[in-house]
Order: structure tokens, then C-alpha cells, then sequence
């Protein structure tokens, strides 16, 4: 029997338009440059991949849900006409979770229990980036995912893979890596065994926290939504930096992962992104429970591979 939210408040019109526009302005500064791009035609090797990767349009980005139990006052609401949104008898308007659930509750289980089994994990900061190595090992310059040049050469970027232990957690970088590559990884991370992979230390794991968000949809707050976003962005960042392409084109310096320096700064700031990503997975956890029923605190189930995003 679904259990729905109970009321967590109630915004004036006032209040929750003046939350939608602080939204909208945030979201406009965040994909600010990712406009100006596209209306003169132009590509950012960094920071498109924040919107191709993570398919969700500027426009969708800055469009602000108040979240689950939370109720807008009679008038004006264009949440009125959206997706899983009920106006109710008092004309408040709010999320119908047992809508919502009807037609995503498998998929917020699924999200929930994954970050759970993530959360548990210890972080492991031990594989200094070497998924982006592994993606170009042995690959032709036409063949580069990113028109960019690589730092060391092809016959350099190579040595590197070749002189490193690479122990890759994460499926969705795993499934990019070359042929000559895929049997240097210590693991074998696959969709069937994600929950038991996924570990807040990877880059990759906490730029999805800003996935797992969107596919969660009006249930998660506005803020927190752009808070899973910067985190991704900060993160792809770094991820860069500490690939093997040159990127002082857009102005930033090289994490350079072959050598004992280069791994303890990437190491380091993997902690870092390590905890801000766990924070934000409470944060969503904390959105996710009540919706379904769940007290505080109380775990989600480990996600069956049967579930379906």
C-alpha cells in the first residue's frame, strides 16, 4: 500500500516565487556558458559533457520543484499543469506521490538503495584517474573522444597505462575503455553489479549523484538539484585535469598522474569530493524515505538488477 507524504509545509505564493527565481538565476549562471556556446555553434570539451552525458537542457535544469509534502498556495501555480503535480480540494497544489510512485517507484528504489550501498562503502582513492588512460590506451589520434591533444602522446599516455595498476569501481567508465585496455583493469564492474562497485572515492560516482537526482525528478528540491550539479561540475573539472589530454586550452593546469606528486593531489582532492558527494547522498536518501514511508534513517533495500531505470 503506497504511503503518501504527509504535509512538510506550506509556501506562499510570495515565498515560493521568490524560490523559483533565486532557482532560475543559479541555474542560468551555471549554464551560462553552455548557451553562449550553442548559439555561436562552439564546443567545451569539459563542460558539455555536463549536458550531453547528463541529457537535461539548461531549460530543464533551472525549472524549480519545491519537493515532495510540500504544498503552494491557491493561485497562479504553473506546477498545476506539470507532470505528477494534483491540485487538492483547499486548491493547494503539491506532488501526488502516489502518482509519482505509480510510475517511478521502482526506479526511486532502485536510485535510493544504490546510494545506500554507496554510502556504506569506504571510499577508495586509489586509482588516480587512470579510467580516462584507459578510454585513449593504444587509440589512434582521429579516434580521441575529445578534440583535444593528449599531454604525453600517444606513446607516452600508453606508458602510462602500462606502468600503472588500474583498478577501475565504476561500470560507466569501465564501458569506455579500449579493447587493448579492458583486461588491464583489476576489476570487472557491470551493470548486474553496480551496488556492490559503486564507491564514493570515484570521480565518476560522484558527478552521477547529479544523475541519480534528475532521474529522481520533482521529488528533489530545487536547491539540492543545483547542489548535485556543481558538485558534478567541480568534479568533471578535475577529471579532466588529470586525464591524459592537454588542457591548458581552457586555462588549467594538468593534474599530472604519473608521477608521486600528481597522485597524492588527485588522491587528495578525491577525498574531498568524496565527502561532499556522501553529504549530497544523505541529502537525497532523506528525500527518498518519506515519500515511500520509510522513518529516518531506516536503509533502502539492496537494488535487484531486475529494477528498471
Amino acid at each position: 500500500m503506497t504511503t503518501r507524504v504527509s504535509a512538510r509545509g506550506v509556501l506562499d505564493e510570495a515565498t515560493w516565487q521568490s524560490l523559483a527565481e533565486q532557482h532560475a538565476a543559479r541555474a542560468d549562471a551555471f549554464t551560462a556558458g553552455r548557451r553562449a556556446r550553442r548559439s555561436r555553434h562552439e564546443k567545451h570539451a569539459i563542460e558539455d559533457f555536463l549536458f550531453e552525458y547528463y541529457p537535461v537542457s539548461p531549460a530543464a535544469l533551472r525549472r524549480w520543484h519545491p519537493g515532495a509534502g510540500v504544498r503552494l498556495t491557491p493561485g497562479p501555480v504553473p506546477h498545476a499543469g506539470w507532470r505528477w503535480y494534483v491540485t487538492d480540494p483547499d486548491g493547494f497544489v503539491t506532488l501526488d506521490v502516489e502518482a509519482y510512485l505509480a510510475d517511478r517507484g521502482e526506479s526511486l528504489r532502485f536510485i535510493a538503495g544504490l546510494l545506500g550501498q554507496t554510502l556504506a562503502r569506504p571510499a577508495f582513492t586509489g586509482c588516480f584517474g587512470l579510467h580516462e588512460w584507459a578510454m585513449v590506451y593504444r587509440e589512434h589520434d582521429d579516434e580521441h573522444r575529445h578534440p583535444l591533444p593528449l599531454r604525453l602522446g600517444a606513446a607516452g599516455t600508453d606508458a602510462v597505462v602500462e606502468s600503472n595498476r588500474i583498478r577501475c569501481t565504476h561500470f560507466d567508465a569501465y564501458r569506455f575503455f579500449t579493447p587493448e585496455a579492458v583486461d588491464r583493469n583489476a576489476l570487472r564492474p557491470t551493470r548486474a553489479n553496480q551496488a556492490d562497485m559503486e564507491q564514493a572515492g570515484c570521480l565518476h560516482a560522484g558527478m552521477d549523484v547529479y544523475k541519480w537526482a534528475t532521474k529522481l525528478g520533482p521529488v528533489v528540491p530545487g536547491d539540492l538539484l543545483l547542489d548535485c550539479f556543481e558538485l558534478a561540475r567541480d568534479i568533471r573539472t578535475l577529471d579532466m585535469q588529470a586525464s591524459p589530454y592537454d588542457v591548458s586550452s581552457y586555462g588549467l593546469e594538468p593534474v599530472m598522474i604519473e608521477t608521486a606528486q600528481g597522485k597524492a593531489s588527485y588522491a587528495a582532492a578525491q577525498k574531498i569530493f568524496a565527502e561532499r558527494g556522501n553529504a549530497l547522498r544523505e541529502r537525497l536518501l532523506d528525500v527518498c524515505r518519506p515519500v515511500v514511508g520509510l522513518p529516518h534513517g531506516v536503509q533502502f533495500g539492496v537494488p535487484s538488477v531486475d529494477e528498471r531505470m
